[in-house]
This record gives structure tokens, C-alpha cells and sequence, in this order.
């Protein structure tokens, strides 16, 4: 390590704007998270319309029957959980200029 070269201050400058210009390319983009939380807040949504009272002591409450606790609320739940995959999935494609590849074709009369 005592043998290495010293870098000059201009090279190792240069080699930070290097560093600095290079676009990092993440795995998930802006899309991606707001996608997610949308999703999350509808498994929320979803888990919040499934709560309620239980039953206490001898009396039996009805409420659990409801259809927004057994059908609403796991559905959208459910809903939530599916677009959650989707929305990690999802990328967005690239974009193509049309104007350019009319101009590369030639039509011969």
C-alpha cells in the first residue's frame, strides 16, 4: 500500500464529476412507489372495514355477519395485495420517437 501513487487533486476532482454525471438505475422507479402505496392504503382500507366488535360475554352480536366485514372488506383487501405484485412488477417502456423512423423509411411510387 506504501508503494501506491499518490492521485493529484485534478485527477481525483475529475474522477468525483465523473462519479457525479453517471445515472444510477434504480430497480424501482417513482411510478413503482406511489403505485405501492396506493396499494397499501387499500389492504389499510380493507383491514379497517374487516374490524368491528366481536362478542361479549352472552350476548351474540349479529354485526359480525355484515356483509361489509365478510365481503367488502377482503375483497378490497385482497384487491390491494394483487395490485401490490402488480405494481412491483410494472415497468414502464421505453419510448420510441415515431417521427424519427418515418423519416428513416422511404417509399419507392
Amino acid at each position: 500500500m506504501a508503494n501506491q501513487p499518490k492521485k493529484s487533486q485534478t485527477e481525483s476532482k475529475r474522477a468525483a464529476e465523473q462519479r457525479g454525471t453517471e445515472k444510477v438505475n434504480y430497480p424501482l422507479g417513482k411510478i413503482n412507489f406511489i403505485m405501492m402505496g396506493i396499494c397499501l392504503l387499500l389492504i389499510v382500507i380493507g383491514f379497517a372495514l374487516m374490524a368491528g366488535s366481536a362478542n361479549v360475554g352472552d350476548t351474540f352480536n349479529y354485526s359480525i355477519f355484515e356483509s361489509r366485514r365478510v365481503a367488502v372488506g377482503p375483497v378490497i383487501a385482497f384487491f390491494g395485495f394483487v395490485l401490490m405484485a402488480f405494481a412491483i412488477i410494472w415497468r414502464k417502456k421505453p419510448r420510441h420517437d415515431s417521427d424519427a423512423d418515418m423519416t428513416d423509411k422511404t417509399i419507392d411510387e
